[in-house]
C-alpha cells in the first residue's frame, strides 16, 4: 500500500465498484448461509437464499440483522468460523443489555487495519505524523482499531487510551503529536485541561483530530476547530461492522464521511417500514459486511440515523453526519427531538460550551426537560445576569426551533461530568 496516495480501489469508476460489491456480497451471504445456523433460518424464514442474489437490487430480499440477534445469540453464535480461526474478540459495554460480542480472524484485523490507515490518511495524516490515540484500549474497539490502522500507514503512535486528561495534555505538550483521535466530547474536555494548566490549546503541535463514536455536528466540529486550532474530521464507525474505520472524511472535500463500499455496503431504510429509501433520503443507516470472516454482518440495522451522498473526493459514495439514533429519540409533550438538535442551539450562543446534559422528568402529568450547560471557560467569571440572559436566550432558540418550553440552567465550568469516552447526553427520568 502507498501510504500517501488512495488506493486505486479508491480511484475506480462506480461500474467496477458494483461489480467487485456483487462479487464479494454472493460471497459473504453464502459463507453465512452454510456457517451460521442462525442466518440460515433467518434466510429461509423470508424466503431468500444466497443463490437470489443476482444484482445489489437483490440484497432487500434478504432479512435485517439487529442488535438483539447478537445478545440472542451470545457470545459466539453468529461466528462463521471455528473458534481456532478467531484472533480477537471485542465487546460492547452492554450499558443497555447484554454485551454484543464481535470476533476478528487474522484476516479481519488485516482488513481492519487497511480501512483503518486508509481512513486516517483521507483525514489528512501521513507517515510524517505522530497520533496520539484517546480511545480506550480494551473490549471496545476504539483505541486498537486507530492503534494498528496508523501503525499500517507508517504513523508513530501515542497508545495513550481515554482518561487521564492531565497526562493527555501533558504528552501532547512533551511528545508533540500532531493527530489525536478521539470521541469529540472527549476533545473539549482536553482543551479544558490545557485552559486549566495555564495553556492556549490552539498553541499545540497538533493540527488533525478524528473524532467519532457519537454524533456531533457542525456546531460541535466548530467549537473543537477553535479552541484547538486544529481540521476536526469525522470518524465513523461501530464494532458489530469492524470498529471505527468504517467511514472518513476527506481533508480534501470535508464534506462528510466517505464509507469504504469495497467493505462495507450501506443502504438507507426507513426506519419504520424497513424499505431501501434511495440516496440523498434521510433514514436509518445499514451496512452489510462485505470481506468479514469471523463474523459477517448481513443487513445490520445501526439505527444512526443519516443520509447517502455522492461521491466527491473519493469514487464511494459519502454519508452525511449521523443526525442521531433511533433510539435516542426523545419524545417530550409530542414533539420529537435528538440531543444533537439542542447541542447545534447550544452552540450557537457565543457563551455556551459543548459541555451539556438533559435532564427529562415528570412533573405531574406533563414530560419537562431542563437543559444543564456550561459557560466557555472564558466566561468562567461572569456575572449573573449574563448567565441568566445566556440561559433565556437558549430557552427561546429551543422553543422557537424546535416548540418546546425547557428550563435552563447555566452552570460554571467543571459543574458536569467529564466523560472519557463515550458522552452520556440525557438523563431519563421518566422512568425511575
Amino acid at each position: 500500500m502507498n501510504r500517501t496516495l488512495p488506493e486505486p480501489i479508491e480511484r475506480a469508476s462506480r461500474d467496477e465498484i458494483a461489480a467487485l460489491q456483487t462479487t464479494r456480497l454472493k460471497k459473504t451471504l453464502a459463507h453465512a448461509y452454510a456457517n451460521v445456523p442462525a442466518y440460515r433460518a433467518k434466510f429461509d424464514a423470508a424466503g431468500a437464499h444466497p443463490d437470489d442474489l443476482r444484482t445489489l437490487a437483490d440484497l432487500a430480499r434478504f432479512p435485517f440483522t439487529a442488535k438483539q440477534d447478537l445478545r440472542d445469540h451470545y457470545p459466539y453464535g453468529l461466528f462463521a468460523v471455528p473458534m481456532r480461526d478467531v484472533v480477537r474478540i471485542h465487546a460492547s459495554s452492554g450499558t443497555t443489555g447484554k454485551q454484543t460480542v464481535v470476533g476478528y480472524t487474522k484476516n479481519d484485523l488485516d482488513m481492519w487495519a487497511t480501512v483503518m490507515a486508509r481512513s486516517l490518511r483521507a483525514a489528512g495524516a501521513g507517515p510524517d505524523d505522530i497520533v496520539q490515540v484517546s480511545h480506550a484500549y480494551g473490549l471496545f474497539t476504539g483505541g486498537f482499531g486507530v492503534h494498528y490502522g496508523a501503525e499500517r500507514l507508517g504513523c508513530a503512535v501515542i497508545p495513550m487510551g481515554g482518561g487521564q486528561t492531565a497526562k493527555q495534555v501533558q504528552l501532547i505538550r512533551d511528545f508533540r503529536p500532531t493527530m489525536i483521535v478521539a470521541t469529540p466530547s472527549y476533545a473539549l474536555n482536553i482543551a479544558d485541561e490545557f485552559v486549566r494548566q495555564g495553556v492556549d490549546p490552539a498553541a499545540s503541535s497538533l493540527r488533525i483530530g478524528c473524532f467519532g463514536a457519537e454524533p456531533w455536528g457542525e456546531g460541535m466540529r466548530a467549537e473543537i476547530q477553535r479552541r484547538l486550532g486544529i481540521d476536526a474530521m469525522d470518524l465513523y464507525g461501530l464494532s458489530e461492522i469492524v470498529g471505527p474505520g468504517v467511514a472518513c472524511e476527506c481533508i480534501e472535500s470535508r464534506d462528510g464521511p466517505t464509507v469504504w463500499e469495497d467493505h462495507f455496503y450501506p443502504e438507507i431504510i426507513d426506519p419504520e417500514t424497513g424499505a431501501v429509501l434511495p440516496d440523498g433520503e434521510a433514514g436509518e443507516l445499514v451496512f452489510t459486511s462485505l470481506t468479514k470472516e469471523a463474523l459477517p454482518m448481513i443487513r445490520y440495522r445501526t439505527r444512526d440515523l443519516a443520509r447517502l451522498l455522492p461521491p466527491t473526493a473519493r469514487s464511494f459514495r459519502r454519508m452525511s453526519k449521523v443526525a442521531g439514533r433511533s433510539d435516542d429519540m426523545l419524545i417530550i409533550r409530542g414533539v420529537n427531538l435528538f440531543p444533537g438538535h439542542i447541542e447545534e442551539l447550544i452552540l450557537k450562543q457565543a457563551h455556551l460550551s459543548g459541555h451539556y446534559l438533559l435532564e427529562v422528568y415528570r412533573e405531574g402529568p406533563l414530560d419537562q426537560m431542563e437543559v444543564l450547560v456550561e459557560v466557555k471557560p472564558e466566561f468562567a467569571n461572569a456575572s449573573a445576569e449574563m448567565k441568566e440572559a445566556a440561559g433565556r436566550d437558549l430557552q427561546h432558540g429551543i422553543k422557537g426551533w424546535l416548540g418546546v418550553t425547557t428550563r435552563v440552567s447555566v452552570l460554571d465550568p467543571g459543574h458536569l461530568p467529564r466523560p472519557e469516552g463515550k458522552a452520556r447526553r440525557v438523563i431519563d427520568k421518566r422512568t425511575a
